[in-house]
């Protein structure tokens, strides 16, 4: 279904004109708030009236407060820097200058943002009377989202509300309010982007707590008789290792934010096979470029010679994508820009063609060198994916003296792999080679296996990893 052309121009502007409020809400590991409730009030109260025309840091821990305070800011402030709570605190003051900030909303300590701006504003439960800028004609907010996977102080990307609603339908066609969750944190891309789709879309929300177990939330999610939910691979292989699993029955399972493999895709159909089951490719910068919903890993070649609002091409075997959904710049100044001369996004996700179909094999910045041959991980990783008893693994490089580096992969077994496979090592490592060589070029078969309990994944949600 096509977005409708005649959208709201804010949050509560979206809940205003929405049906049904009463069977709707937003619901956090320890208090849940209907939207009725959240028409008539704020967490902010009166206090928004601070914001018009402001650069605001929503820097919450809890989740359901920074959902609020979208709400209360969104059409009132000029910007809304959107801060994850794991975000290290030495790159707080960078962050408030290089984006002009003029106030924090927190329930924080107000001493923790000294240095970031000299109004500090709590936000926090139970609501208070909203503000009466809460029914004015609604302004442009613009919306900033930190970059991950970077380890110095992460880019600033700007999105319009019309942007980061562009590929959401707010037609809802659904016998009853759907109830979405995530694994994301909200102020992330991803877990914004549905956020987005519950106020939208006519359906609750269930937040997610970084404090809580996968087993715990799970468990959580299923008293909620959660519909709809979405997260990284990573994400997914860490709830399907879980007893709690089966708690959940979702209609639809998303997943996004990282390369996805036919291994997760046959393990999500097999565990969940009631439900509708589509990846979609999206990032902070290129925001949301399309969604395949056939079950298989990759996309459609046909994708390119799309006449859509997504422009999409490959150039020198990265994915480029244009369209109104991208970020239209970053916040200061970077070398190179965001968008190319062509106004396209070049994602730095290196894709292959085979046969019909592209699929991605890495980050161009991710590529280990074998002997002068070059290998993504995250190829490798897809094939040894495929081994019946490989729950997830990790391919990095060790430094070799001769070839420059040999091919390591850390692998994490199904707990369902019997304790005589466990024993006999060697032949399960020989299986898993198997694979690896009926898929891949010989240069880029592990030279090296281990099995390991766990893997460690990064508070975006995604397979951490580290480059010898």
């Amino acid at each position: 279904m096509k977005p409708r052309q005649n959208r709201p121009g804010s949050l509560r502007e979206a809940l205003r004109d929405s049906s049904g409020l009463l069977d709707r809400a937003l619901h956090g590991i320890e208090a849940s708030v209907p939207f009725t409730d959240v028409m008539n009030g704020s967490a902010l109260g009166e206090e928004t009236d601070l914001f018009a025309d402001r650069s605001v840091l929503v820097a919450t821990k809890a989740q359901i407060l920074a959902a609020l305070a979208l709400i209360d800011l969104d059409g009132v402030a000029r910007q809304i820097i959107l801060c994850p709570s794991d975000l290290p605190p030495e790159h707080l003051t960078s962050i408030a200058t290089t984006a002009c900030v003029d106030a924090v909303v927190t329930d924080r300590d107000p001493h923790e943002f000294s240095t970031v701006s000299p109004k500090v504003i709590a936000c926090s439960l139970p609501l208070l009377p909203a503000s009466s800028n809460s029914h004015a004609q609604p302004r442009q907010t613009e919306w900033v989202l930190l970059t991950s996977g970077t380890t110095g102080v992460p880019k600033l990307a700007k999105h319009s509300f019309a942007g980061l609603t562009g590929a959401i339908s707010v037609n809802s066609t659904h016998h009853r309010p759907p109830v979405w969750a995530t694994f994301y944190d909200i102020r992330r891309y991803g877990g914004l982007q549905i956020f987005l789709r519950a106020v939208l879309g006519a359906g609750s929300l269930v937040l997610s707590d970084a404090a809580e177990r996968v087993g715990e939330l799970l468990q959580r999610l299923g008293r909620r008789d959660v519909t709809h939910i979405s997260g990284t691979p990573s994400h997914w292989r860490r709830a399907l290792m879980s007893p709690a699993a089966g708690a959940i029955k979702p209609d639809y399972v998303r997943l996004s934010g990282e390369i996805v493999d036919q291994g997760i895709l046959d393990h999500l159909r097999r565990i969940y096979p009631n439900a509708s089951i589509g990846h979609a490719y999206a990032s902070t910068e290129a925001g949301v470029g399309f969604e395949v919903t056939d079950g298989l890993a990759g996309f459609p070649e046909a994708l390119l010679q799309g006449d859509g609002e997504v422009k999409l091409k490959i150039e020198e075997g990265s994915l480029r994508i244009r369209s109104s959904r991208t970020a239209t710049g970053y916040v200061g100044s970077f070398d190179p820009p965001l968008l190319d001369v062509d106004g396209y996004v070049d994602s730095g996700d290196m894709v292959e063609l085979r046969g019909n179909r592209y699929y991605f094999v890495g980050r161009r910045g991710g590529i280990i060198n074998v002997a002068g041959m070059k290998v993504h991980p995250e190829e490798v990783e897809a094939a040894i994916n495929r081994h019946e008893s490989v729950r997830v693994s990790r391919v990095r490089a060790r430094q070799n003296p001769i070839t420059g580096a040999i091919i390591v992969a850390d692998i994490v077994l199904n707990e369902d792999v019997c304790a005589e496979e466990e024993r006999s090592s060697t032949r399960l490592r020989e299986g898993i080679l198997r694979v690896c060589r009926d898929q891949l070029a010989s240069y880029k078969v592990p030279g090296l296996i281990r099995f390991v309990s766990s893997l460690d994944v990064t508070a975006a949600g995604k397979l951490a990893r580290t480059y010898a």
